[in-house]
This record gives C-alpha cells, sequence and structure tokens, in this order.
C-alpha cells in the first residue's frame, strides 16, 4: 500500500510489490490474481463481512435500511482517514480498478440479493421478481456515486451524507 501511496498505482510495478515483500514474483500472484486485487483483496472479503451484518438485521427491517445499517458496520476501520481517502482517490482515478471494483460489487450483490429477496417476501424461483436485485444494485450504485464525490470533496463531505442523498434521489 505505501508503493501505490507514494508512486501511483501505474507506476508501481509487480517487480518492487514482490521485492518489498521478500517473494517472488511467482509467490505474490499466488496470493493476488492481478495487480489490482493487491489494491482491492479486502474489498471482496467485505462483502462477506457485509452480508454477515445484513443477515443480523431484523427481517422486518426495510432492505433500504439493512442496507444501510450493513454497510455502515463494515467500515474498514484498519486505515486512517487520510489513507483510505488516497487508497480511494486512486480507485476513481485508474480505470483499471474501478473495473475491478465494479467487478467486486457484482460479487456483494450475488451475497446480499438471496436477503433483501427475503425480506420482500419473495420467492427465489420467480425470475421475474428483480425487486430485490434492483434495490442491491442501486445500493452498489449510489455506494460508488458517493464515494467517487467524496473523493472530488476531498474528503470534506462525509460520505455517509453523500450516499444518503444518492439513495434519497432513487427512492424520490
Amino acid at each position: 500500500m505505501r508503493l501505490f501511496l507514494e508512486q501511483g498505482f501505474e507506476a508501481t510495478t509487480i517487480d518492487q510489490i514482490a521485492s518489498e515483500c521478500g517473494i517472488s514474483r511467482r509467490s505474490l500472484f499466488r496470493y493476488f490474481g492481478t495487480k489490482e486485487d493487491i489494491l482491492l483483496g479486502d474489498l471482496e472479503k467485505q462483502g462477506v463481512v457485509i452480508q454477515a451484518a445484513l443477515e443480523a438485521r431484523p427481517l422486518s427491517e426495510d432492505p433500504w435500511e439493512a442496507l444501510r445499517a450493513a454497510l455502515s458496520s463494515a467500515q474498514n476501520v484498519d486505515r486512517s482517514p487520510e489513507e483510505t481517502l488516497k487508497l480511494s482517490t486512486l480507485l476513481y482515478e485508474t480505470p483499471s480498478l474501478r473495473a475491478r471494483s465494479i467487478q467486486k460489487h457484482l460479487k456483494w450483490q450475488a451475497l446480499l440479493v438471496p436477503n433483501v429477496r427475503q425480506r420482500l417476501r419473495g420467492n427465489h424461483d420467480d425470475h421475474a421478481d428483480v425487486r430485490a436485485d434492483a434495490i442491491v444494485a442501486c445500493v452498489l450504485a449510489c455506494l460508488d456515486v458517493a464515494g467517487e464525490k467524496w473523493v472530488r470533496s476531498n474528503g470534506t463531505i462525509a460520505l455517509e451524507e453523500l450516499y444518503d442523498a444518492a439513495v434519497h434521489a432513487i427512492r424520490n
């Protein structure tokens, strides 16, 4: 992470990362499938954390509220706000990172839809019932929009405030 933050994503090479870690390139790729995964690896694990947080919410809770609470409870507290802003800036300014992030969010969607469908009392065999898929896709799109606006504001506007405004725009 230090190399990415100091040099930028594109300027940091796999050889530099492997050398910094004291392992070979080949070993590095045993742990990470792509260079993007080195930076975004936690994102996939975070989806499982969000899923568990969502499943812990009462089923009677509105899907939008339950998803917001689950996302809030799964915020990464291992990084300082400054480091989070720098990494987020890299993500939104680097097309390959942004694309990989969207791929990981699609995995989140697959994890979250079953619970939302349950909340809506939907039938998982009804392929015409798109409500749960649409809600989760909208929530993740709102999170992405809020994240990008948060980066553009240099972290001066609370991410939660931006997320809530994005959700409000969709729901009203």
